[in-house]
């Protein structure tokens, strides 16, 4: 593993030289400032290249996310500090040449504040989309219950029983 020294990334250098291809799991935080239409954009701008260089094998939307520790970049109008971002993650497949310039265009690109990049199969990959899949449906069956919970409660504090 190498750090890039423009980004605070990770990025898996043991990789072979040839033509076949490989599987990359491609982990990102967005810039949270930016207005939901950008974010989308920028995720699209990642996603394009990334399917222009190979074929995608699994992703996920990005969704905007509590950090676990703040991440500073240092800007030309000076440091900014990052409690917050959209993450996301796409699984591809493309030959090391293209890897390479994957690697090179998002961590030039100024809308991702912090990457990962590294070899997975496609087994983990569809593994972790299933993952990811029942905890949105966890989280959706909670949030229902507790919007049923909010309007039995709203009800019964409408209608008293004396």
């Amino acid at each position: 593993m190498a750090k890039n020294q423009d980004k605070d990334v990770l990025v898996d250098e043991t990789e072979d030289t040839g033509a076949e291809g490989r599987v990359y799991e491609l982990g990102f935080h967005l810039d949270p400032e930016l207005p939901v239409e950008e974010m989308k954009k920028a995720h699209q701008a990642l996603r394009a290249l990334v399917a222009s260089k190979g074929g995608i094998v699994a992703e996920v939307d990005p969704q905007k996310i509590q950090l676990a520790y703040t991440i500073s970049r240092q800007e030309v109008s000076g440091r900014r500090d990052f409690n917050s971002a959209y993450f996301g993650w796409v699984v591809y497949e493309a030959a090391a040449t293209d890897h390479a310039e994957i690697v090179s265009a998002v961590g030039a690109n100024k809308s991702v504040i912090r990457f990962i990049d590294l070899v997975t199969t496609k087994e983990d990959a569809r593994h972790a989309l299933e993952v990811h899949e029942l905890l949105m449906k966890a989280a959706e069956s909670e949030s229902s219950s507790e919007d049923d919970l909010n309007a039995e409660l709203d009800a019964a504090l409408e209608n008293p029983a004396v």
